[in-house]
């Protein structure tokens, strides 16, 4: 019998992965690129991309929420990054209640109910299921370094003092708040298919809410990121943020689409 011959999808991807580093970053680079310019030329209002971005993450939690209803398991899940998701969530909401309420809270609230089910389950309902030693990455790392950066560089405004504090403090977690999860999936190695999608969901969000800042910076031609906070750089950190968050998950969502084209419900992490 002849050998089987591997789908086009696969030689393609194959075909990617043997070239330099150079010549991935660019062809990662141009479909961002294509993506973000048909976003500006479709999408009039740019607040449609935090809510489209919320949405998604509402929908990646729900994913998770129907896995534990339904599979009675919580192996894969990263109860440290759960757990940084539900602080800067229940952060902003304060900091929402605050200043002003509005679609962004009630999805903000939604989802936080989510997130805690899933951490209530993962400690106390599926804790023979939750993989420990698999889930090793320290939370002080991300939440104290977050803390220090948002008494140094937060925005500068009207709203009272802690208001500002808090509003940067859930920015920067949010944009550390995956990697205990990627953590656990690099240790693991396999990737179980409702871990995936939320993970993806993630992704895709966090592109579509750093889409909307590099947008409104290409539209001022840079003057955007200092129009508010004083010359203090908050706007500027706060954009990175959410370019390191979204390049953080980009490698992961690259394995995603790999193994969806090739019909694996399984990922595999590389070594």
């Amino acid at each position: 019998m002849g050998r089987k011959r591997s789908s086009p999808v696969t030689q393609l991807f194959l075909w990617i992965r043997g070239q330099s580093t150079k010549v991935k970053i660019f062809l990662a680079a141009v479909p961002l690129l294509f993506s973000l310019v048909a976003l500006k030329l479709l999408v009039k209002d740019h607040n449609h991309f935090f809510i489209a971005s919320e949405l998604i993450h509402v929908a990646g939690i729900s994913v998770l929420a129907y896995k534990l209803t339904t599979k009675k398991t919580c192996s894969g899940l990263s109860l440290k990054s759960q757990e940084l998701t539900a602080i800067f969530l229940a952060v902003r909401l304060v900091c929402s209640f605050m200043l002003e309420g509005d679609i962004h809270t009630l999805l903000d609230f939604a989802t936080l109910i989510f997130t805690a089910w899933v951490v209530f389950m993962i400690r106390y309902k599926l804790k023979s299921t939750y993989i420990k030693e698999l889930d090793n990455f320290p939370i002080y790392y991300m939440v104290v370094p977050s803390a220090i950066l948002a008494v140094l560089i937060h925005p500068y405004n009207t709203h009272i003092y802690i208001s500002q504090v808090l509003w940067a403090f859930c920015v920067y977690l949010e944009a550390v708040s995956v990697l205990p999860q990627l953590r656990m999936m690099q240790n693991a190695k396999m990737i179980e298919p409702f871990t995936a999608h939320y993970v993806f969901a993630l992704g895709v969000a966090r592109f579509l809410a750093c889409a909307h800042w590099i947008i409104k910076v290409y539209e001022t031609g840079g003057r955007y990121l200092f129009l508010v906070g004083a010359g203090h750089f908050w706007f500027s950190v706060a954009v990175f943020a959410e370019i390191v968050q979204t390049f953080i998950l980009a490698d992961f969502c690259y394995y995603y689409i790999k193994s969806f084209m090739e019909g694996r419900l399984i990922m595999r992490m590389p070594v």
